[in-house]
């Protein structure tokens, strides 16, 4: 859980530690990533000497505002080795970059791995745990002045509920989703991060980042995506492991160097059953694609029995045009889902869905997964993610979407097996998508002081909200979907860390930037399950 009120996403002056006064480098600083002038008294020191903890501190109270910053590279004594922004390209040694992909439409099946680069030890990065008496981790670093912040504001909607009778048992959780950013996507996509400092996009730089983040959030459960599967064995998950976490990782299918990870505190859950799920079908042209999903089941760690709750995190088809390859990888996760979480009195056990959706708030797609519903009909495929205004000339989805090879119904479930002469057949004129949950999303979409829409990616191309925690709502919770099912044990929304606006995230040069190396933002929620 967020143990702050206030998380800072922005930009500061490069510093030099180890005098009595920073020295800062002009703010005038060319923003060209391919710059290459020398300032000789602005170094980088190498990561792997990096040790955090030595720059960390607490705050009394978790009220406390936190400024998250860059890692401070100190001016050791005995290290000899400096990074000059002088050197700073993406040829030299350790940040060489892959070729690039044929399109960002994921058309290339038949990109060969690279030689993996050499890293430093995973346990550099290994950052300690701490929390205050509450519970909120407390952790920050010195405030440098001059620097330009964006603060996110912690939301927390613990006073709309009552609390449980002593009769009833309480289990609070919180939950993070967060792409970070595979370093291989950013190389193979270099013109989205033209307004970025070049020694912002090296890995080395951003990796400290990424961790100190996950660290200080010190959610319960993470929900990872574009996770590069070398980094996540040799760095990312030992890192995790050493702060408590047990981790579950998933790669593309194909030659994809990247997947999602779900990680999870070992001392609130029990690992029940680990589900990876795989939307390529050779057999099925319209599921050419190498996108996967991952569930868990989880146990609570709690003196009464709980059920199972049921977290799935995936990252669906980037490519605007491709709707009916989108809405069928959903149905593969949903049909998933409902095999996993269905409980022997025929109810769903609680259900958290996190990931990078590739659709915007209010697009089909989006309707389909709150509402439980969708009529199709006349929609042409790029309407579905809502990523493109003009649809002119595009095909209309056909009815049905996928082919009844696929196995699954309209509905979103897999159809039985037995009495194949007999069994439950699904129209194949209809055009009415269904499924069992009515999921409530964390977010509102819309900044309730300005009205202005909440964004979740920025870069030079867009700034759009594409990422999205979901969750099977208690009866009595404040975002309940109306007329939900719920199952027999919804989950209350307690809090949220609030998103940004498109202008907040320009003010301090867009995303990734010298605090958020990522260009999406993190999403933090708690919850509680009553039981």
């Amino acid at each position: 859980m967020l143990p702050r009120h206030l998380q800072s996403v922005g930009s500061r002056c490069f510093a030099r530690a180890g005098h009595s006064q920073f020295s800062y480098v002009n703010r005038d600083f060319p923003r060209c990533p391919w710059w290459t002038a020398h300032y000789p008294q602005t170094h980088f020191h190498p990561v792997s000497t990096w040790h955090p903890q030595e720059y960390f501190r607490s705050y009394p109270c978790p009220q406390t505002p936190l400024l998250l910053g860059p890692p401070c590279f100190p001016w050791a004594p005995g290290h000899s080795s400096w990074f000059h922004i002088s050197h700073c390209d993406m040829s030299s040694t350790g940040d060489e970059p892959y070729r690039k992909r044929k399109s960002a439409e994921g058309e290339d099946h038949g990109r060969k791995m690279l030689s993996k680069r050499s890293y430093p030890p995973a346990n550099d990065f290994s950052l300690p745990a701490a929390q205050d008496s509450s519970g909120f981790s407390a952790i920050s670093q010195p405030e440098v002045k001059g620097e330009t912040t964006v603060k996110r504001k912690w939301e927390d909607f613990r006073h709309l509920y009552c609390e449980p009778s002593k009769r009833r048992g309480k289990f609070d959780f919180s939950v993070v989703s967060y792409n970070i950013l595979s370093q291989d996507l950013l190389e193979d996509n270099s013109h989205l991060y033209s307004h970025c400092r070049r020694p912002y996009l090296f890995w080395n730089y951003r990796l400290p980042n990424i961790l100190r983040e996950l660290e200080e959030m010190n959610a319960d459960i993470l929900c990872l995506q574009e996770v590069q599967e070398d980094h996540y064995q040799e760095q990312i998950k030992p890192s995790l492991e050493a702060l408590g976490y047990l981790c579950e990782y998933k790669v593309r299918t194909g030659s994809k160097p990247d997947g999602c990870a779900i990680c999870f505190k070992s001392d609130k859950f029990s690992l029940m059953l680990v589900k990876p799920v795989e939307y390529l079908r050779r057999n099925i042209a319209l599921l050419d694609r190498d996108n996967i999903g991952l569930l868990l089941m989880l146990q609570p760690k709690m003196g009464k029995e709980a059920p199972s709750i049921c977290v799935a995190n995936t990252h669906l088809l980037y490519n605007p045009r491709r709707g009916d390859i989108k809405l069928t990888q959903l149905a593969i996760l949903l049909a998933e889902i409902t095999k996993v979480a269905q409980m022997q009195d025929g109810k769903f056990c609680p259900i958290i869905l996190c990931g990078d959706f590739n659709s915007v708030p209010g697009s089909p797609l989006l309707r389909f997964i709150k509402e439980g519903r969708l009529n199709y009909e006349g929609m042409t495929i790029g309407k579905v993610s809502g990523q493109e205004q003009y649809s002119r000339g595009q095909r209309i989805l056909s009815i049905p979407i996928w082919p009844e090879s696929l196995g699954i119904t309209q509905k979103c479930v897999y159809e039985p097996q037995k009495d194949q002469q007999q069994k439950e057949k699904y129209s194949l004129v209809e055009s009415n998508l269904k499924h069992h949950f009515r999921l409530s999303s964390v977010y509102s979409h819309i900044l309730p002081d300005t009205g202005m829409p909440e964004i979740t990616t920025c870069h030079s191309s867009t700034a759009i909200t594409v990422d999205y925690i979901f969750y099977s709502a208690a009866i009595n919770d404040v975002f309940v979907q109306p007329g939900a099912s719920v199952p027999c044990n919804g989950l209350q929304l307690l809090g949220r860390l609030s998103l940004l606006a498109e202008k907040d995230l320009w003010s301090v040069n867009g995303l990734p930037n010298e605090i958020s190396s990522s260009d999406h933002l993190s999403l933090l929620a708690r919850f509680r399950l009553e039981v």
